[in-house]
């Protein structure tokens, strides 16, 4: 009898959400997806200070603000690294400090994709995360007209989901726990079943609306608090998972349900709905869960970008380069 792991990944692609290079190669899912507060995480591995290094070594040739050189170039060479491990794609967050800037989202991300390219990494290999804002999503919409892929990220809401499909955006990541997290601490449940879980359910009625608009926007649940509401998810077009929960998955081979399958028949089959810049931020503001955890995820992005910020700056220091 297989595992859990296996069994699943039979039916829906399994994305690693870390940053840690160890777990990519234990686990060897098929993607990979990094964050500020993951890499913040696997810089403080003393393995991983021959990156770093490398990576301040290469701002010395640059012009510009030195401290931004360093975090873009250590987040891609460490997803380079990514890519040597996965067959599939692996994704690149930009400075949450740039969610409201759809300008310099869309410059920022050029940059990226041309580092890669520098280190041999093909543009489709890559997805640029981007938060899922009204200005996030139109910096999506032009990237994706230059064949830069994108994963929209803090994603809460149908709103959002609704939105990110308008600009043809490669893929989504609706966040499963922190939609569980918000309702365990503002309403009067305080424990959900797997298939009640309001992030599940969240997921869920995405998948089903993409999938019967036609959507080729793919939908990757992401933010899992359980083992329970990623088996309840089984069948989406992707999940990404970290390591302590697919050391779960390995661990069990207790058979499990497909929950979520495509209707071929109903692809294509409804409207879809096409969303200004006006019923995006009613619809948002009407959206207290939602708001409440983009604005949340936003500044915990950046507060861990700042972290990783120091520590770079320590480096520097004890290197004499400040």
């Amino acid at each position: 009898m297989s595992d859990q792991f296996s069994a699943l990944a039979a039916h829906t692609v399994i994305v690693a959400d870390t940053g840690d290079i160890a777990a990519i190669r234990k686990y060897q899912p098929t993607d990979a997806t990094t964050n500020p507060s993951l890499l913040y995480t696997a810089v403080q591995d003393p393995s991983y200070d021959s990156l770093l290094d490398e990576a301040i070594d290469w701002s010395k040739t640059q012009s510009g603000d030195q401290l931004e050189n360093i975090l873009d170039r250590l987040s891609v060479i460490i997803g380079t690294e990514i890519t040597k491990l996965v067959p599939g794609v692996v994704s690149t967050e930009l400075d949450s400090r740039l969610s409201f800037d759809t300008e310099n989202s869309i410059k920022k991300a050029r940059s990226i994709i041309s580092y890669y390219k520098e280190l041999g990494v093909d543009k489709d290999r890559i997805l640029i995360k981007l938060a899922s804002t009204w200005e996030g999503i139109k910096a999506a919409e032009q990237l994706e007209k230059e064949g830069i892929h994108c994963n929209m990220t803090l994603l809460f809401s149908m709103t959002q989901a609704i939105a990110c499909a308008n600009v043809k955006a490669t893929l989504i990541s609706p966040f499963v726990g922190r939609i569980l997290d918000w309702y365990v601490a503002n309403t009067s449940t305080k424990t959900y079943s797997p298939d009640e879980d309001p992030g599940v359910k969240s997921v869920s009625e995405i998948f089903h609306y993409y999938k019967s608009i036609g959507s080729k926007t793919i939908v990757m649940g992401a933010s899992f608090r359980n083992k329970g509401e990623i088996l309840a998810l089984a069948g989406c077009d992707k999940l990404t998972i970290g390591p302590k929960l697919l050391e779960e998955l390995k661990s069990s081979t207790e058979p499990f349900e497909i929950k979520l399958k495509a209707n071929e028949k109903s692809n294509g089959s409804a409207k879809e709905r096409i969303l200004t810049e006006k019923d995006f931020r009613w619809e948002m503001n009407e959206n207290q869960m939602a708001t409440e955890k983009l604005c949340h995820g936003i500044r915990s992005f950046a507060a861990d970008t700042n972290k990783l910020e120091e520590i770079i700056k320590k480096k520097l220091i004890q290197k004499k380069e400040i």
